[in-house]
């Protein structure tokens, strides 16, 4: 997949099948806007385009909170796109300036000019453009002169339930992360540094490495212990991960850490970058009497972690 992060290094192609999109989370929502642009592509003999935005632009406009956390990363975006055959990707750095560009001028200067695209797909919901003008009607509008196609496509949904990306963030903030990744369709996870903590799980003989997303937006599930593994290298570690304040050490500082099963593979990873994936959500975090009785929950949650772990040797 060729990827473009400045116009100027576009080398032009012409009766493309191109999408546009933000594309936060890359949901089965989005993959089936994708799936219908390679697919046409790949059945006509030309390239397939995604058009996409870095920053995402909630995290730019002004009625939105700079502190707008993103379902994933620019980086895994671009590796899911190449997975479901992406030609070329386009990532538009997206600031004040490039807000204020009408959707026709976008069209103009930046669709047609560098794709010439023969067909656009285009998702029921996305808006493009200077205050959203843009989206599938104005496409249909303007397609007879610019010669192109427009398909609009419907919104994917699961049990009469639409599948968006407000909907993954509150699953996930209610740690509902099996039903996240469900409609995500991938695992929820994310890329963190790995940081030196005060010791407390090596205390309790379930030493623990404390992490940090990579990016200062990434969201995070909601408060409890998870079931988890690392992705570092080639090498999948299982483990639990313990996403809260640990209240029966009385601490009131939100910490993220992980105790992985096999601490011989997850040795030395102080400063290093792993991925962080999140299978299951086990329980709330509790406050517990002694350190001896977390201990011993520790111990079954543990065990639960050992019981489920066939189920996601294939994913």
């Amino acid at each position: 997949m060729f990827i473009y992060r400045k116009l100027k290094d576009i080398v032009s192609v012409k009766n493309s099948v191109l999408t546009i999109g933000s594309f936060d989370g890359l949901h089965r929502g989005h993959q089936e806007i994708i799936g219908k642009v390679t697919n046409i592509a790949n059945a006509i003999g030309e390239k397939s385009v995604v058009v996409t935005f870095d920053p995402h632009p909630k995290q730019i406009l002004s009625n939105y909170s700079s502190n707008f956390e993103i379902l994933l990363s620019q980086q895994k975006k671009e590796l899911l796109l190449e997975k479901l055959g992406v030609d070329i990707t386009v990532v538009i750095p997206f600031d004040l300036e490039f807000s204020k560009k009408s959707a026709l001028s976008f069209v103009d200067e930046i669709i047609c000019t560098y794709f010439a695209p023969q067909k656009i797909i285009i998702g029921y919901d996305h808006h493009f453009g200077f205050k959203r003008e843009g989206n599938g009607a104005f496409l249909e509008k303007i397609s007879d002169q610019y010669n192109f196609a427009v398909e609009i496509v419907n919104p994917v949904k699961d049990q009469d339930e639409v599948l968006s990306s407000s909907r993954i963030r509150n699953l996930l903030a209610d740690g509902h992360v099996q039903r996240a990744s469900f409609e995500l369709g991938w695992v929820f996870g994310f890329n963190a540094k790995v940081v030196h903590g005060v010791g407390r799980g090596r205390d309790l003989n379930f030493p623990t490495a404390n992490f940090i997303p990579e990016n200062a937006n990434q969201l995070v599930p909601g408060c409890g212990v998870y079931f988890s593994r690392g992705m570092i290298a080639d090498d999948c570690i299982y483990g639990m991960c313990n996403l809260g304040y640990r209240p029966t050490f009385g601490e009131n500082e939100f910490v993220m850490e992980i105790h992985f099963f096999d601490s011989d593979k997850a040795n030395d990873l102080y400063d290093k970058t792993i991925e962080i994936q999140f299978l299951e959500r086990i329980r709330d975090e509790h406050k517990f009497e002694s350190a001896d009785l977390l201990i011993r929950q520790l111990e079954k949650d543990r065990e639960y972690c050992y019981s489920r772990m066939n189920v996601y040797k294939e994913v």
